[in-house]
């Protein structure tokens, strides 16, 4: 399960990091082109997007910290 969690954690980061890739470069926000301007959906999906890189974070930390102590 934990497997799961962080590969769908590393899917949306993804995602994050090419629509933020996209504003950044062509001013084109893909969420709010497929899902509307801050609608629930595309509101659901940043939320997301957020909430998997602060799950990465603290799990790459965890993984680091167990692996400096063998």
């Amino acid at each position: 399960m934990e497997k799961f969690f962080r590969n769908t954690a590393y899917v949306l980061m993804l995602i994050g990091a090419v629509n933020w890739g996209l504003v950044g470069m062509m001013n084109f926000d893909l969420v709010a082109f497929l899902f509307g301007d801050m609608t629930i959906l595309s509101r659901v999906v940043y939320s997301l997007v957020g909430i998997s890189a602060v799950y990465a974070a603290f799990t790459t930390r965890a993984c680091d910290r167990i692996e400096s102590l063998m």
